[in-house]
């Protein structure tokens, strides 16, 4: 064949025939290989020398599924696919599942969604114990294509094949044995050798010939089985309400169970159709392949380099950052310096990574011996005497100027010429911060998002003296501890933050025309973000609120809104989360609770979108307001939901497009990527810019400038946007000249 993928045919002595997949890097399946693969299955049905077949992959890994890249081809028309059900059923099914000879997969590395699906439709599958098997094609939008949500709840029981698929949650070999989703487990030297037996052992009746489709005895009651999917159907709804996809796999396995797996095929092949051209399924798509372009840098990863080894990583600063970036390393087995400086601090760093990794053993996340190895690699300083072997230094300190210029003058003098010098600042210009250094090549920002041992971002800080080396080797290291990483080119806020400013800057503006401030972050929620900006306001503090507010104010006057409620608010001790108050009451386990005492005001409205804000709140609103010399809007009482969205996030789009122009991101996908992983924008509307052209450029600049009028300059539309609106040219798409501001 033509193409690259294939699958190999070998015809053994024994009468086994092997069918190996071919494509690497993980043996995905594109039409093209399963074509070949139905092609190898007729031979070897055809052949007279052939008693059984087993299939495999090559290099070590069964299949790693459909390949994704098709899904754009198909939903743009520009590939042509087979008619509905022809995989599931014409081939998985009537060619496969329903032959005179056995079918035996043997799995070693992945068999991930339609590579599950495959081994599923053999009459048995033979594992290594470090095999990982799953169906995360909820993860794309869609349902499991090749008869996986008939197969799996008949193999593993009704609840295990739920959980597997709407939480896309592999397991591995061993569980998958003693769940019954392989019949044995094996070496990986042992694994094609032993399925060969295993399919004689078929072919010759010494073992069960078992047509999974049609296996009853792991399946529920029907009575019990309707109670399980009703509960399904009410936690999928609860965590993720704006989602369809998890409510269509559900019907679709009951259709299964009450109208029979036949049925339960077709409705599965018509509804992943369906689900293929969803908008939902083109967002998590683009999301996908957009993660995995963050890597692609002009000017580094394009001039051959190779990552150098890093060994040994210090740490300064064991705060809530530090201990987590600690964490983060010591997972992926870096030894680390911790820095403090006093034996109080360096106590408490030390105390704050033993509570992040306990928290993974109370879990079952992590065994006793995996947390007493991962403590072994931690080592607390009081001095810089342990750095002169260090490899990487992270800075993670408070945001004071003076002091990070000093600990990067020490830095240079105490560790190795080769160390990289990062720093985990949000907002300070990394020029400012090597400004007493020689060494400004090596040094560049490793910013994590809090908590650091979780949020799965990493933006990378590149300054134009950084030089690409260093972002190689700290893109090598962000994938070794499981980060997503972006490179971003260096200024106030650099990309995730700075994009993000307007969010909450846009509802202290509103709050103080009159809006009400439950009203907004419920909005926020249910648009998808986690939080919405008051209940963010409260996480991080309003101290560091106010402080990187105040680094915006500096660097971008003339589009800050200069609220005073969060000082005024800090005056009475109401800060946010850490002081109990802030927007929000805070009880227990960091519950959120809005303020009986606010709350009773807010249901006084004239109308149904009215609000009446609480006196406790009102105060500070008020005085905030007339500090602003701003009068309230009744117009804004009256605003929908989606109102309310487009004047939080509009502004938050016109900053990205600044970001963009300037250059501070490479591509529009990486600002999706940092606005997904890093602020937890929704990524089933594909990220802030994806989001955007969905919606059009000219709405957006057409809005932005209806509210300049009306409020100020404040929504100002960005010449990136208005020159886009005005040309209809999506925001996301590559500029043809793009200067650079690294």
């Amino acid at each position: 064949m033509a193409a690259k993928g294939r699958t190999e045919l070998d015809v053994g002595a024994d009468g086994v025939a092997v069918i190996t997949i071919n494509n690497p890097p993980v043996n995905s399946l594109p039409f093209d290989v399963l074509y070949s693969l139905k092609e190898s299955y007729e031979e070897a049905f055809r052949r007279s020398d052939v008693k059984a077949i087993v299939v495999t992959g090559k290099g070590g890994k069964f299949s790693g599924g459909f390949e994704i890249s098709s899904f754009g081809g198909i939903q743009g028309g520009q590939e042509m696919q087979p008619k509905v059900g022809y995989i599931a059923i014409d081939m998985l099914t009537d060619t496969v599942e329903a032959a005179t000879k056995p079918s035996v997969a043997a799995i070693d590395g992945l068999a991930i969604g339609g590579g599950l699906e495959l081994a599923m439709a053999c009459h048995a599958r033979i594992a290594t114990p470090t095999a990982q098997l799953g169906l995360p094609e909820l993860q794309l939008g869609i349902i499991p294509g090749f008869g996986g949500t008939q197969r799996l709840p008949r193999l593993v029981g009704l609840t295990k094949s739920l959980e597997m698929m709407l939480l896309s949650k592999p397991i591995k070999g061993g569980e998958a044995h003693q769940l019954g989703l392989v019949d044995a487990l094996v070496s990986p030297n042992d694994l094609v050798n032993t399925a060969r037996q295993w399919a004689l052992d078929i072919y010759e009746c010494r073992r069960p010939w078992i047509k999974s489709l049609y296996k009853n005895d792991k399946l529920e009651p029907l009575g019990e089985a309707r109670e399980i999917l009703k509960f399904a159907r009410a936690q999928a709804q609860k965590q993720a309400a704006n989602l369809h996809h998890p409510l269509v796999c559900i019907d679709v396995i009951e259709e299964g169970i009450v109208a029979g797996p036949r049925a339960g095929l077709w409705k599965e092949a018509t509804s992943f159709q369906e689900l293929l051209f969803s908008d939902t399924c083109k967002s998590l798509v683009h999301v996908f392949f957009s993660r995995r372009a963050t890597s692609k840098i002009p000017g580094a990863t394009d001039l051959g380099l190779m990552p150098r080894k890093i060994t040994k990583v210090a740490i300064l600063g064991g705060g809530l950052m530090g201990s987590g970036i600690a964490t983060a390393m010591i997972l992926s087995n870096y030894p680390v310096v911790l820095k403090e400086v006093n034996e109080k601090f360096l106590n408490a760093g030390i105390d704050r990574i033993k509570a992040n990794l306990q928290s993974r053993v109370r879990i079952g996340e992590m065994t006793e011996e995996r947390y007493e190895k991962a403590m072994s690699l931690v080592t607390g300083v009081l001095d810089y005497e342990r750095f002169k072997d260090v490899d990487l230094v992270i800075e993670a300190i408070i945001e004071n100027v003076k002091l990070k210029q000093q600990i990067f003058a020490d830095l240079e003098k105490y560790c190795p010429s080769h160390c990289i010098l990062a720093t985990n600042t949000s907002t300070i210009d990394l020029n400012l911060i090597g400004e007493k250094t020689r060494s400004q090549d090596r040094i560049a920002g490793a910013h994590f998002f809090s908590p650091a041992h979780v949020m799965p971002l990493l933006e990378i800080v590149r300054t134009q003296h950084t030089s690409p080396q260093v972002v190689v080797d700290l893109l090598d290291v962000g994938k070794k501890i499981k980060k997503t990483p972006i490179v971003v080119g260096n200024c106030t806020g650099f990309a995730v933050n700075r994009m993000f400013f307007p969010y909450t800057q846009s509802a202290l503006f509103y709050v103080d025309l009159g809006m009400d401030v439950y009203k907004i972050d419920r909005a926020c929620t249910k648009f998808g973000m986690p939080m919405g900006p008051f209940r963010l306001a409260d996480l991080v503090g309003f101290g560091v609120a106010v402080a990187t507010g105040m680094q915006y104010l500096e660097n971008f006057p003339e589009r800050v809104y200069k609220s005073m409620l969060l000082p005024l608010m800090m005056e009475d001790n109401r800060a946010g989360e850490a002081t109990q108050k802030g927007f929000y009451k805070y009880e227990g386990k960091r519950k959120a609770t809005p303020d009986p005492e606010i709350i009773k005001y807010i249901e006084k409205s004239r109308s149904m979108a009215g609000v009446t804000p609480d006196p406790e709140i009102i105060k500070y609103i008020e005085k905030s307001r007339s500090m602003a010399g701003v009068t309230p809007d009744p117009e804004l009482l009256k605003l929908s939901e989606k109102d309310i969205v487009e004047m939080v996030f509009f502004p938050v789009i016109n900053e990205a497009c600044r970001v963009l122009d300037e250059g501070i991101a490479v591509k529009a996908s990486d600002l999706d990527i940092a606005s997904v992983f890093g602020m937890g924008f929704p990524p089933y509307r594909g990220g802030v810019m994806y989001w955007a052209d969905s919606i059009g450029a000219k709405y957006i600049h057409g809005k932005l400038e209806e509210w300049t009028k009306r409020y100020g300059g404040f929504f100002k539309p960005c010449s990136y946007l208005a020159e886009r609106a005005a040309k209809g040219i999506a925001l996301s798409a590559p500029a043809k000249k793009v200067q650079a501001r690294l």
